[in-house]
């Protein structure tokens, strides 16, 4: 049956991919030959989650690792699975609530909720394993994991009890990334920067008692500039709501301006007149004297640089805000929380607990939103005349990446794990170069983050997830309950052990409640007779928490299984570099811990896929690509390899659909070999072997082929995936479907049989290597024409992968081949730098030549008189007035245009081309020169001018050595 004439992407990738599955292709182990294990843990996307340019990249190089390694035979396994992500699976779940117009998450109760959400994730939760299969993903698709799966969960909690028990898992209260609509802590990587147009308000803090002091201010070289008594220090803010809960004024400890009211006191602007509050002004490194007026104002507990000042400075830590971000409007009265924060400001002993209690907003703005307390505590500062100016400025705003509401820093108590302590033996696993991490440059920054780690917050205020395995309960003495003492803990991996720790406890019957009772008196409110009530934390787990236990909570820990000997430890880790430090660096430092093994030996971190200028890819820039809708119009295979020709090790990704559409013209382009070699009767010799081929021509390809593969071999075992796919991409379309399809043909039209037949079986054993090289890359195309092209014992993802090398290569026929070919790209260059007509035929002249030069000439003759469109070739001493010459090894020819073309036409054209290209060069080259552009244009925009500047160098260079040809002629 003859080959389609064309590949239909979307025809047959579905059911290619369907074949695979159904055949067990991906499964661990499939197609083994060797002990040795291969083994990639996805990075398990969000249940929520849909296919983005990301996704793509990211899968596609782990995709082509896994299929290399298993057609060379490893023992391979690539873990599949989603991770259950919190707050995204719980938006949508309120979303759909919202939508339906049911109850709300509130109304339903935690169990009815949760019960929701499964229901949803097994609706919803395979759409991105679907879109993963599209992109041709062959990871083990049987053994898809799950973070909230059964196996999983109990180990997550086994982990939590473990470390828990070994002192490196504890409460406390510290400053948090805090949703105000969820009413969560959040991590780092779910905070959106942007930035706004906004403004700083810059205030008055009068000094206590009507204080003055001399300011003075001086330039670089110690002359005053400014000399005046004031009777304030001025602080700048973006937020002013916050100044309510000011505890202390900062400068830095050299900025002499300030040296004269070091330690004095300074009065908040804001509040009821009667209650003004004084702070003390103090100094540190953390202010800037160069910004602003150097002095900043310190409200630790909701400003993350704030938070670090006031904890070395002993400054009290004001909580502000509720859950919601609202004004407090519980506490003490704002006149009893003023007095007491005033004792507190003049050296008074405090704990946190005291803190607590203390609301310093003041009774007009309790229960206000926090932007409407910004507006209101404005005015009214302004109104007493202490408001110095409002300066327009953009500031970089921090969004909640979920909720799209401001990110509001908040003081609560929240669980932690002791992370300096994990981070040891993980910061020095890589030191010692047990593991490593590429590019070698990231080194740099993991050194750095684990050397300053800070302490890991893992709990969420939210439903959805693991939730913490801690009971709280009445702490007892003596066998009374005691109402005032911080609530007894039990940590338990299950109710069992809960159980037995309680009561060994109490020494009786406990009641598990809901949630935290407001009377534990036994006979209290609950009606409670004897029985001491017990709840759970309602919190839930930070899922980096459990998708830190990724690479052994997969293969069946803590159970001692098969897999879990076998797959582990894993072999590379895939990911992008911005969870270098959520979810890498945590593998490293979970594994080490719980089971004293390394995670990977290997860390590859990729850049973000930016649009084809280099611009990060966002909806609001309108730049976003879709990979399905490529896939859609284009087919995996071009996507796979133009993201593959992309990923250069620590490179930019600019992903441009037109190089999408041009590795699709590059599947067609193979395509179209196949159909040659079938119209040509040339299909697989079970006996053919490489090395015995006669012919100069197939000696060559054979040679070419034979180089291929140690490029690939090599560019994939060094990470290098565009040079593989760069590599194949010269040879396959440059190599093969150019010039040997093109040489073949006078063999395989020839009259000598064993030449033709010797050409046939050599075409048809070169497209199945360019099959084989090409299949981790293009796996759909390259399966296709597999199995058009002969009936195989096995489908090519588990094809023998080739080992042959140099031995393959014939020096002689590699030279003689590589001097006819580049005769006849010499002859083409020149014929389209002087715009000769493509059909026309022109005389050439061969000049002096050694032996080896014609005797590759006469073996190649009709090749390259067909091929480079030659009229006559004839001999001379010298060239002729008015010919281009061509120099190769061994001698020259030269081509006579004098007559051919139009010389001063032509000199004219070049000339115009490059005075215009001349004048681009001179203006980009006039704004990268400029500093104001380099330093205030998008990062893009330069990087684009600087590429353009290049580019218009090469082409400059190219026109005038065509226009020095050209005016030879003359």
């Amino acid at each position: 049956m003859a080959m389609e004439k064309n590949f239909d992407a979307a025809k047959s990738e579905a059911a290619i991919f369907e074949k695979w599955e159904k055949a067990g292709a991906f499964r661990a182990g499939a197609n083994k030959s060797r002990d040795e294990a291969f083994t990639i843990m996805i990075p398990p996307p969000n249940v929520t989650g849909a296919l983005h340019v990301g996704h793509a990249f990211n899968n596609t190089l782990q995709d082509i690792l896994v299929r290399w390694h298993r057609m060379r035979g490893f023992d391979t396994l690539w873990q599949p699975g989603q991770d259950h992500a919190g707050i995204a699976t719980q938006l949508q779940v309120e979303k759909q609530l919202a939508a339906e117009g049911g109850p709300t998450r509130a109304e339903m109760g935690r169990d009815a909720f949760l019960q929701r959400v499964h229901a949803w994730k097994d609706e919803k939760g395979g759409t991105i394993i679907s879109q993963l299969k599209r992109l041709g993903a062959s990871a083990d698709w049987e053994r898809n994991a799950f973070t909230m799966d059964k196996n999983f969960h109990d180990a997550v909690l086994k982990v939590f009890v473990d470390l828990y028990n070994k002192g490196l898992i504890y409460r406390g209260k510290r400053l948090v990334n805090w949703d105000p609509h969820f009413e969560t802590a959040i991590s780092d990587l779910e905070v959106e920067n942007i930035e706004i147009d906004g403004h700083m308000w810059h205030f008055k803090y009068p000094l206590a008692g009507g204080e003055t002091y001399e300011y003075v201010e001086k330039d670089e070289d110690g002359n005053v500039t400014l000399r005046e008594t004031r009777d304030y220090i001025s602080i700048a803010t973006t937020r002013p709501e916050t100044m309510l809960g000011d505890g202390a004024v900062a400068v830095h400890t050299k900025d002499e301006r300030y040296a004269p009211i070091v330690g004095k006191l300074c009065e908040i602007p804001v509040g009821p007149k009667e209650h003004r509050r004084l702070i003390p002004i103090v100094t540190d490194d953390y202010p800037d004297p160069e910004f602003g007026s150097g002095a900043v104002k310190i409200t630790g507990a909701h400003d993350a640089n704030d938070y670090g000042v006031a904890k070395r400075n002993n400054i009290p830590l004001y909580r502000l805000m509720d859950t919601k971000a609202r004004m407090r409007d519980d506490g003490m009265p704002y006149a009893e929380a003023a007095e007491r924060a005033g004792e507190l400001a003049k050296g008074a002993e405090f704990t946190e607990a005291d803190v607590e209690q203390i609301n310093l907003v003041p009774d007009a703005y309790r229960g206000m939103d926090r932007f409407a307390a910004r507006k209101a505590v404005i005015a009214d500062i302004d109104a007493e005349g202490l408001m110095i100016e409002v300066e327009d400025k953009k500031i970089m705003q921090p969004f909640c990446d979920r909720s799209k509401v401001v990110m509001e820093p908040m003081l609560t108590d929240q669980w932690y794990v002791d992370a300096a302590k994990l981070a040891v033996p993980a910061l020095e696993k890589v030191k010692d170069g047990t593991v490593r991490i590429l590019p070698e440059r990231d080194k740099k920054v993991y050194y750095h983050w684990m050397e300053n780690i800070e302490p890991w917050c893992i709990s969420r205020q939210l439903w959805w997830g693991h939730q913490i395995p801690v009971w709280y309960g009445p702490r007892m003495e003596n066998g009374q309950i005691i109402p005032e003492a911080p609530w007894k803990e039990f940590c338990a991996a299950n109710e069992s052990d809960l159980t037995n720790q309680t009561m060994e406890y109490y020494g009786g019957t406990v009641l598990l409640v809901d949630e935290e009772p407001e009377n534990v008196t036994p006979g209290g409110p609950l009606g409670l007779t004897g029985a001491v009530p017990v709840w759970r934390d309602p919190d839930v787990l930070d899922t980096w928490f459990s998708s830190g236990l990724w690479p052994i909570g997969t293969l069946g820990w803590p159970n001692d299984t098969e897999e879990l000997k076998r797959y582990f430890p894993t072999s590379t880790l895939i990911t992008g570099f911005d969870i270098l430090f959520f979810w890498v660096a945590r593998m490293m430092m979970m594994q080490l811990e719980v089971v004293k093994e390394i995670p990977f030996d290997t860390i590859y971190l990729h850049a973000l896929v930016r649009d084809e200028k280099g611009v990060k890819m966002s909806k609001t820039l309108g730049n976003v690509v879709d990979p399905l809708d490529l896939i859609d119009e284009f087919g995996a295979d071009a996507l796979r390899f133009t993201m593959t020709s992309m990923a250069a090790l620590g490179g930019t990704l600019k992903l441009s659909v037109d190089r999408v559409k041009g590795n699709r013209n590059f599947g067609t382009k193979l395509w179209n070999a196949a159909r040659f070699a079938e119209f040509n009767e040339a299909t697989p010799q079970p006996d053919f072997d490489p090395a015995k081929v006669e012919q100069t021509l197939n000696k060559w390809i054979v040679g070419e082929t034979a180089k291929v593969r140690e490029v690939v071999d090599t560019a994939l075992e060094q990470y290098r995936f565009n040079d593989a796919a760069n590599g194949l991409y010269a040879f396959v379309w440059g190599k093969v479907c150019d010039w040997y399809v093109e040489l073949s043909k006078p063999l395989l039209q020839g009259d000598d049989e064993a030449a033709k037949a010797e050409t046939k079986a050599t075409l048809s054993w070169t497209l199945d290597q360019c099959l084989i090289l090409l299949h981790p890359i293009m796996p759909f195309i390259t399966e296709q024409l597999w199995g058009d092209i002969a009936e195989r014992q096995k489908m090519l993802i588990h094809a023998d992968w080739p080992t042959y090398g140099a031995e393959l290569v014939d020096a002689a026929a590699d030279r003689e081949m590589n001097w006819v070919i580049g005769l006849i790209e010499q002859v083409r260059s020149v014929r389209s730098e002087m715009r000769v007509n493509a059909g026309a035929k022109i005389p050439m002249v061969q000049l002096a030549l050694d032996d080896a030069g014609k005797a590759a000439l006469d073996r190649n003759l009709p090749m390259i008189m067909r091929l480079a469109r030659i009229s006559e070739l004839t001999s001379a001493d010298e060239a002729p007035k008015g010919a281009v010459t061509l120099p190769v090894e061994g001698g020259s020819f030269c081509l006579p245009l004098a007559d051919v073309i139009d010389i001063e036409e032509e000199k004219a054209r070049l000339q115009k081309a490059i005075d215009k290209l001349g004048k681009e060069i001179g203006g980009l080259k006039g704004k990268l020169a400029n500093e104001k552009f380099v330093a205030n244009a998008p990062e893009a925009v330069v990087a684009e001018n600087r590429d353009r500047l290049e580019a218009a160098g090469v082409e400059q260079d190219t026109l005038q050595a065509a226009f020095d040809r050209v005016a030879a002629l003359g």
